[in-house]
């Protein structure tokens, strides 16, 4: 998942002279897989990577002197030079960088992905690369989901489309794919990249005390969309929980009841009290969440299971997939500490697949 293209959107008007940088091909050991992206402009790295160090260095470079012609071009890095040269990346590999020096040109396609992105629908960015290595390339760039098919094509379509839906099948899929395209009698070659774009999976944190607000901002880093609820102002406010991308004032069980739960939602359970933390499991447990951690002590977790087991709130089964206490045991003691420790098992299972016990 490549928010660049959001990112780029809602920049653009700050940004002078931007250029999109982005590796299309890796050989060997590199800093970056394809699909990595930066946006450069003003003269500097704006956000995003393509590798860092010296390859970093080189496109910065590259993308100044191209952004002064409008010419898109292929970069091509060795990295195997001698490990005595301090100025020079020894990985062993080989990269292959795409400068796009008028990103601007297709603002009106991040712009689709923003729409689609907003209502929780993935695509796939198509960018169809039409030239030869030392030549100036013409770049363009195509959105597709499930429901909405840009107009290419039939050739081009009928090789792509497959390969799309398959893509699409893997949720949280990051595989970037080339597919070249056949021209016979044309000078130039043409190549398509396929970058599967998913929306960010949800954190939904119940509590927006010490350790709600931390953990939204870790879970702000490791790369979901935060949702905070809480029923004190007090606490959920944009003040106190200046990372979280959604904060709700309501009261909690109500508001998880309420919150369509898939399985890229994650649901961490950190109210202020034993009861609160009752009634907020319940609205969740046993839902298609990906993930529904509660904090608590071993005694506080053996007495809600019987609770739930005796009232019929829950099967053995559906207890089972909750992760409580919440956390990796990483022998926590401040509030970041355990803000970590969720965070950290938040990851495992999200790159795991769900399958972590």
């Amino acid at each position: 998942m490549n928010n660049i293209y959001l990112k780029l959107l809602n920049m653009a008007p700050a940004i002078r002279n931007p250029v999109l940088a982005t590796v299309t091909g890796t050989d060997g050991s590199t800093p970056q897989k394809p699909g990595s992206s930066a946006i450069f402009g003003n003269g500097v790295l704006i956000t995003g990577t393509v590798g860092g160090g010296v390859v970093e260095g080189r496109t910065l470079e590259a993308a100044l002197e191209y952004s002064k012609t409008k010419e898109s071009h292929y970069l091509q890095y060795q990295l195997d030079k001698n490990v005595t040269d301090p100025e020079e990346a020894i990985c062993g590999g080989r990269i292959t960088i795409l400068i796009d020096s008028d990103p601007l040109a297709h603002l009106p396609v991040y712009s689709m992905i923003g729409k689609s992105i907003s209502e929780r629908e993935a695509g796939v960015l198509i960018t169809k690369i039409s030239g030869n290595d030392n030549e100036a390339l013409s770049v363009n760039r195509y959105w597709m989901t499930g429901k909405l098919k840009p107009d290419l094509p039939p050739d081009i379509k009928e090789k792509i489309e497959p390969v799309i839906m398959e893509l699409l099948s893997a949720p949280l899929s990051d595989e970037y794919r080339r597919i070249d395209i056949d021209a016979p009698g044309e000078r130039t070659s043409s190549a398509i990249f396929l970058e599967p774009v998913f929306p960010l999976p949800e954190l939904i944190i119940a509590g927006a005390g010490h350790i709600g607000k931390a953990l939204s901002h870790l879970g702000k880093l490791l790369g979901f969309e935060v949702t905070v609820i809480d029923n004190r102002s007090e606490y959920a406010n944009p003040y106190n929980l200046p990372d979280a991308d959604h904060i709700i004032v309501e009261e909690i069980g109500t508001a998880v009841e309420t919150i369509e739960k898939r399985s890229d939602t994650y649901i961490v359970i950190v109210t202020r009290g034993h009861s609160d933390d009752a009634v907020t499991l319940k609205s969740c447990i046993g839902s298609n969440s990906g993930y529904i951690g509660m904090i608590g002590s071993k005694a506080k977790v053996a007495k809600m299971h019987s609770d739930f087991i005796h009232k019929g709130w829950a099967t053995e089964e559906q207890w089972k997939s909750i992760f409580a206490p919440v956390g990796l045991d990483i022998k926590s003691k401040t509030v970041e500490e355990i803000a970590v420790s969720i965070a950290a098992q938040l990851v495992l299972v999200r790159n795991s697949g769900g399958n972590v016990r």
